[in-house]
């Protein structure tokens, strides 16, 4: 064969691989012998210190665990919407075999995405909506809050908790009112006080929403935001308060109490241990199930930062909590409840289902105000 048309030829060929990939999203057989390519789709940057920080933490996590037979990338700051789409798009068009989408507005991207591509897996958290190829995962945030709302009723001496929520989802609010559940179980005379900062991450916004909070009388604060920006303010003005997602002690080292920490790595390892032994299944396969997850303290998705800047006595009621929900002995959300308008959501002896926690568009006793609708 003539030698001047060997590189014509592999021209040719690289481009038919590159065509079945934009068409596929699957690799020809001549391109699977590499490692599994696995992506990520970040709602802010890695620095965060908070939700997607915990996230590229578990991404680290992956590649300590399989070494060279994977191979990551992650994309940052991809805001929620359209262009969302055209990033899982290019992951896909990368070669990756699996990507995951770590913000709840990447819900409808995503499933978009996965019906365009049926031979690459997706997993998307935090959403609801799934397909043959698209899980969903989740933590149960909500447990960590209820502890932090247990300390936050034995700390506070104003009776005013400070809470600063993302966007008025029934994850978010389901949040609220654990707190709310776990404040009012040792202290029923507290109270918490919403602000809306309607942004996921915004360090200057969630700092100015701290300091109307703690001028409004406020001595323990909770977060639904990702900065350390709230504790930051919190060590400046002696309150305390708790951290979201990461432990953020470094940040505020007499201010917070404890930190829920999101351990993403091992649920990770799964999915993409799944993706690679052909056991994925999004139906009652014998093998795996890839739906969806929703772990909490039970199974290590989330965890807690060791307890700190508290009394003994508290310290005790917080262990009591955490290992009362870890074993089952505690139900967050067992009647009798009632909502903060005074209506009766549980009798006695009844228990919210995980539907109900979906449902959530409602404040118990114990919050101020009203949900946004």
């Amino acid at each position: 064969m003539n030698k001047k048309i060997l590189p014509i030829l592999w021209v040719g060929v690289v481009a038919a691989v590159m065509a079945m990939v934009m068409l596929t999203g699957k690799p020809s057989e001549a391109t699977t012998e590499g490692p599994t390519k696995v992506g990520f789709v970040y709602l802010s940057t890695t620095g965060d210190h908070g939700w997607t920080y915990a996230h590229d933490l578990g991404r680290l996590m992956v590649e300590e665990h399989f070494g060279d037979k994977v191979e990551t990338s992650y994309v940052e700051n991809v805001p929620e919407g359209p262009d969302a789409t055209r990033v899982i798009r290019e992951l896909v068009q990368q070669g990756n075999e699996i990507i995951f989408t770590t913000s709840f507005g990447y819900m409808e991207p995503t499933l978009k995405v996965s019906k365009e591509y049926p031979d690459v897996k997706f997993v998307h958290l935090t959403g609801y909506k799934r397909s043959p190829n698209m899980a969903t995962g989740n933590i149960r945030f909500h447990e960590g809050r209820y502890v932090q709302g247990v300390v936050a009723g034995m700390m506070t001496k104003t009776n005013k908790i400070g809470y600063i929520a993302a966007f008025p989802i029934p994850e978010v609010v389901m949040g609220i009112n654990a707190f709310a559940r776990g404040l009012r179980s040792t202290n029923p005379d507290a109270e918490i006080s919403v602000i809306w900062a309607n942004t996921w991450y915004d360090p200057v916004k969630e700092a100015d929403v701290t300091k109307v909070l703690i001028a409004e009388g406020a001595d323990v604060l909770a977060q639904h935001t990702d900065s350390p920006a709230m504790l930051q303010i919190a060590e400046k003005n002696g309150v305390v308060g708790f951290a979201q997602s990461t432990d953020n002690i470094e940040f505020a080292p007499k201010a917070q109490l404890f930190a829920s920490i999101n351990n993403w790595g091992p649920y990770y390892v799964d999915m993409i241990e799944a993706t690679r032994n052909g056991t994925w299944s999004n139906g009652d396969g014998p093998d795996h199930w890839a739906g969806d997850t929703w772990g909490g303290l039970k199974s290590g998705m989330l965890k807690l930062s060791p307890f700190t800047n508290m009394p003994d006595d508290v310290v005790a009621k917080a262990n009591a909590a955490r290992d009362g929900l870890a074993d089952g002995s505690i139900n967050i959300f067992e009647g009798p409840m009632m909502s903060n308008d005074g209506k009766e959501v549980l009798k006695s002896g009844e228990v919210l289902d995980d539907a109900g926690l979906w449902a959530m568009n409602y404040y118990v006793e114990g919050v101020i105000g009203s949900v946004p609708q």
